[in-house]
């Protein structure tokens, strides 16, 4: 190996279907950075994952993206923790340093951006969030920094949701009866694996929405879910995962490489062709 290389990566079980690697090393190419970013797949065990990350910082790695299962294994791995990640109760981020593994959750950031140019547009006041795992976490932070006050959330587990809602001062409405609110929100959010490659669609009738309302899905296998079909058929703004999935990505990238990577068209259709590929080969 390139002793001289900076190296970092993505973590999880199964971690193949990351698009991670692509962004990174796209934006290594771009800059001319001396870079690798590695796949690495880790048994789903907090065991598995503390051997992993020591023998990786051992080796000199900058800092490690993680996906599921391991985002609360990270969090308690970390010798430090940002207030974004202790607040989302997990982290996608670990940068090893002489302060120890520290962690931050930049699934936050990455929603925000992800809105920002729609937000400056069309004012969200109030917004509806479908699921109550550690991505809705994130969206709810997201959403509070945009200044967005009114946030509903739905979970299918209601305890999940009141667990989240006392945490960060949200509304809550029963599962099925978000229906009952779909035309006084301006923005919906799924943050359920609803709809993704595999599952059964998230059963929400959007013929109420209002027209300058926003929908945006965490998911991006498939790109266009169900939920974001119809939503453009009515004729409304949408958010895709994909987009989410490039601004997370910025912060790491430039904590571990050091240059400035540019969320475009161009790394946007780069992964969408990576996606048709891989639906091709299905």
């Amino acid at each position: 190996m390139d002793a001289h290389q900076k190296k970092a990566a993505v973590v999880g079980w199964p971690i193949s279907h990351s698009l991670s690697p692509s962004i990174h090393n796209l934006w290594a190419r771009r800059t001319g950075l001396n870079a690798q970013y590695l796949p690495i797949a880790i048994p789903p065990t907090y065991e598995d994952f503390a051997a992993k990350l020591d023998e990786l910082q051992a080796a000199g790695f900058a800092g490690i993206n993680i996906t599921l299962p391991h985002k609360e294994n990270a969090l308690r791995y970390a010798a430090k923790a940002s207030n974004g990640a202790e607040k989302a109760g997990a982290a996608n981020m670990i940068t090893f340093g002489c302060g120890g593994p520290y962690a931050d959750n930049s699934d936050v950031e990455g929603f925000a951006q992800a809105v920002k140019g729609i937000v400056s547009k069309e004012k969200i006041n109030s917004a509806l969030v479908i699921g109550a795992g550690g991505a809705a976490r994130g969206v709810v932070l997201a959403f509070q920094s945009l200044g967005v006050k009114d946030i509903t959330l739905t979970n299918r587990t209601k305890d999940k949701a009141l667990a989240i809602a006392n945490d960060f001062k949200t509304a809550t409405i029963d599962w099925g009866k978000e229906q009952n609110i779909i035309d006084t929100v301006d923005m919906i959010v799924n943050t359920t694996s609803l709809g993704m490659t595999g599952q059964p669609p998230l059963d929400l009738d959007l013929s109420r929405l209002q027209h300058h309302a926003i929908v945006a899905d965490i998911v991006y296998s498939p790109l266009e879910t169900p939920l974001l079909k119809s939503a453009k058929q009515k004729g409304n703004a949408t958010v895709d995962g994909l987009a989410m999935l490039m601004h997370q990505a910025v912060p790491g990238f430039r904590q571990w490489f050091g240059g400035e990577p540019i969320v475009d068209q161009e790394l946007r259709n780069h992964l969408v062709t990576i996606l048709n590929n891989r639906k091709n080969e299905c």
